[in-house]
């Protein structure tokens, strides 16, 4: 394991920190992420700082020239945002073909999605037809124009913001919001918070001394290593419970999919290598589990939350389980 992750990591964290108020755990979550090959939303009121925080975890990475992937001849950017508007049709975020009249040739104009880091700005302002532009980009990380595929060059990362409340919001479909790996809420600051913001922000010149601490070429290496990070057959056991779990609890009307343990034991796998260590542990599964999982489910009453049974869910399965385990919702399994 690269002893200089960890110090790597938290110089980066630190470093947004310098100019964003949130909370450290939060933001390793958004890097391990990112790290893990997975995508990000930051569902929250307006003004919390959802955007600030995009725009600085992608200003604090430099891209090298030679980390600017080529696919089938169209060039990736390092960073590219989308400010989403009801309007915006699925051409404008994926590109579209633009036939050239004095040559005869048809010439590809790439969308904003060929970045190695894309920002979607407020993504439950686009109507469900645009919305659904992002299905094959976010699963297959490619994209096909009149027939033609393009593979997007790894990493590739979205971070999107969504705001809670406001007119002319569109919501975003389970098969979508189960494309994300995890679903994060920064909340208001605090008084003290909120006077360090003002302080900050309020000055002009705020941005103009940030700058990056790691480059592309951390970032590929580390993505590498997430694969070399163990988890036991017991840990899976254990996440494959809870997952399933989810399928008999009588408050969930809408459970996961396979793809949620997927995703949840890339993102454990990334986090543990972003503390430096090279395992996968139970506690590690539970810190995670109602991050990664409450916005795959839909529960059966609107007014019951669905953190609510997934606790019930951790509180429930066993750390060891056995085969003969007959499970309860909320009891002990029993004796045998």
């Amino acid at each position: 394991m690269d002893t200089q992750i960890k110090p790597s990591i938290e110089k980066l964290i630190n470093n947004i920190r310098r100019l964003i108020s949130v909370d450290a755990k939060k933001l390793e979550y958004i890097i391990a992420a990112q790290i893990a090959g997975g995508h990000v939303i930051l569902a929250d009121s307006h003004g919390v700082g959802k955007t600030s925080l995009a725009r600085a975890l992608a200003q604090s990475i430099s891209w090298r020239p030679q980390d600017l992937a080529i696919t089938n001849g169209v060039k990736m950017e390092g960073f590219s945002r989308i400010q989403c508007t009801v309007d915006l049709l699925p051409q404008d975020i994926l590109g579209f073909n633009r036939f050239i009249g004095h040559s005869g040739e048809m010439i590809f104009n790439k969308g904003p999605v060929f970045a190695h880091f894309v920002l979607c700005d407020e993504i439950n302002l686009l109507t469900p037809k645009t919305q659904g532009s992002f299905f094959q980009v976010m699963e297959e990380q490619s994209v096909t124009i009149e027939g033609r595929l393009y593979q997007l060059s790894d990493p590739f990362f979205i971070i999107a913001t969504m705001n809670l409340k406001g007119v002319h919001l569109f919501p975003l479909p389970v098969p979508q919001l189960d494309r994300f790996m995890i679903r994060l809420s920064l909340g208001y600051p605090s008084a003290e918070e909120e006077k360090e913001i003002i302080n900050k922000h309020g000055r002009i010149d705020a941005w103009e001394n940030f700058k990056s601490v790691i480059d592309s070429a951390d970032l590929i290496r580390w993505k590498k290593m997430v694969d070399d990070v163990q988890m036991h057959q017991d840990v899976t056991s254990y996440l494959v419970n809870c997952v399933r779990y989810t399928r008999l609890h009588p408050d969930i009307e809408t459970p996961a999919s396979p793809r949620a343990g997927v995703r949840i034991s890339r993102l454990a796998k990334s986090l543990a290598l972003c503390r430096g260590l090279d395992y996968v542990s139970v506690d590690l599964i539970k810190e995670i589990f109602i991050h990664s999982m409450a916005h795959r489910i839909i529960t059966r009453d609107p007014s019951i939350p669905p953190e609510a049974p997934l606790t019930s869910i951790l509180n429930s399965v066993p750390v060891e389980p056995k085969p003969e385990h007959n499970f309860v919702l909320g009891k002990e399994p029993a004796k045998q």
